[in-house]
């Protein structure tokens, strides 16, 4: 990991033009082809596609000529979603795995590559360091490319074929499911007031929130990659849609990141609730008709672990990171499951985070109530959680982390699954942990109270700088 370019186990991403090149990127493409053909999982070709940002078309032509270094062929899916993209390859017994060119909700002059696995998931954690070592090393095979030039060098690299129908595959897939009753929702005719942030999202929110019979006020719904905002659909980043929400009368805002696995929540009278109400509400609604398992990471609120209890569902925590969550999910056998940024996880549909399914379920779950979304959240315990970055620089994270440990009082429960997280027994507590995604460490805390919420995480950021008692 490096300020400029971070290497995990899913992928790599990094600032454009610095630790993310187009050379950087075509060597990755080539090492992920190179781990593909040695699996033995090739099939015809590796579906690949991208989010909206600006850098986007020229690093999917350089992933495209790496992976044809080596001798596989592509099919290019263009601008789609994430879960889109992952739904897309999930579907095709022809794919062998898939590339996505995104760097979710970071910065505009951040990309990077998410690596897909033939089932549609994320690659596993040792898949990963398989690709990162042929990274690495370079020493990737070329007898697959020869053997292409021998039979077919006209058409290597040539006339790469578009492969089209991922975003109508993923809203038919999504308005099939049982749990979705679409007469139901399509008699409420809900105003939703839509912020795709110039993302992913506008190729198939709005569409498929009008297949659900809502009246769409669309904020940035423009795919161009020209980020209005901060791309993060934080609360603190929704303040215009929260304005139109007021204008319009609408019954809810929703809020996508770029390449819309995550969705945030602004009520009617322009509220913005905090991500984790959406995973929150879902559990809620499908924990009750699916008995289960519920699953999230250690940085989500507690609304969440609320919400399963409400619904008698067994409620379980799993380190950050969507594939540590489905990981656990799998292992549990979980009903719903997801992470506290906005990402659902309902392995009925499939096993990533999704945004436009988490729409619906929204929209599923308020069709049934007679009441608006800041009524139900007015109903149930509200907590305030508190979200900080402090930039790495020189800082020794597991001295950082065991200080935190030694501070806290011992009636204090500890957890070191993803850095250290600490709950006392009033029910607040704080996870601090290095970022996967970002050159940060992540300090989240929750409690009743906000002031409550800030002094533990005061208290993190004095440890931190070494001034904690």
């Amino acid at each position: 990991m490096s300020e400029s370019l971070i290497v995990s186990g899913s992928g790599i991403r990094g600032i454009v033009g610095q630790g993310l090149t187009s050379q950087v990127v075509a060597r990755y493409g080539a090492a992920f082809a190179d781990h593909i053909l040695e699996s033995g999982s090739a099939g015809d070709f590796v579906l690949v596609g991208r989010d909206s940002r600006t850098s986007g078309a020229m690093f999917l032509d350089a992933v495209c000529s790496g992976i044809e270094a080596v001798g596989l062929e592509v099919r290019d899916m263009g601008i789609v979603a994430t879960p889109t993209g992952l739904l897309a390859v999930e579907n095709t017994p022809e794919a062998s795995g898939g590339v996505l060119v995104t760097a979710s909700h970071n910065p505009a002059e951040w990309n990077g590559l998410k690596l897909v696995s033939p089932d549609g998931r994320f690659i596993s954690r040792e898949a990963g360091l398989d690709v990162q070592r042929r990274f690495e090393e370079g020493a990737w095979r070329i007898s697959s490319l020869e053997r292409r030039l021998k039979t077919d060098s006209k058409n290597l690299g040539r006339n790469r074929i578009v492969f089209e129908g991922a975003n109508r595959l993923h809203r038919e897939k999504i308005l099939a499911l049982p749990i979705v009753d679409v007469d139901r929702i399509v008699a409420r005719r809900f105003r939703v007031a839509l912020d795709c942030v110039r993302g992913a999202g506008g190729l198939i929110m709005p569409q498929l929130l009008e297949q659900l019979g809502c009246s769409v006020i669309g904020l940035d719904i423009e795919a161009d990659g020209c980020f209005p905002r901060a791309p993060d659909p934080v609360p603190e980043n929704l303040g215009r849609l929260a304005e139109i929400v007021i204008e319009e009368e609408a019954d809810f805002g929703f809020a996508v990141d770029p390449d819309v696995d995550r969705l945030s929540l602004v009520d009617e009278r322009g509220r913005a609730i905090g991500e984790d109400w959406t995973l929150s509400l879902v559990t809620e609604m499908v924990a009750v008709r699916e008995p289960g398992p519920v699953v999230t990471n250690l940085s989500s609120s507690r609304s969440i672990a609320d919400a399963a209890m409400r619904a008698g569902a067994p409620f379980y925590y799993a380190p950050v990171g969507e594939a540590n969550v489905v990981k656990r999910m799998v292992e549990l056998g979980a009903t719903i499951g997801g992470e506290g940024n906005g990402g659902v996880v309902y392995p009925t549909l499939h096993l990533t985070r999704d945004a436009p399914l988490a729409a619906a379920l929204i929209l599923q779950f308020f069709a049934e109530q007679d009441a608006t979304l800041g009524a139900v959240i007015a109903e149930r315990p509200n907590y305030h959680i508190i979200k900080r970055k402090i930039p790495r620089g020189g800082l020794a994270i597991s001295e950082v982390l065991s200080a935190i440990e030694e501070a806290a009082p011992p009636e204090a429960e500890r957890n070191w699954e993803d850095g250290i997280r600490i709950d006392w027994p009033d029910g607040s507590w704080i996870n601090a942990r290095p970022s996967g995604t970002e050159p940060i460490l992540r300090v989240v805390a929750e409690a009743e109270h906000k002031n409550d919420a800030n002094m533990r995480a005061d208290w993190v950021e004095s440890h931190v700088r070494g001034e904690g008692k």
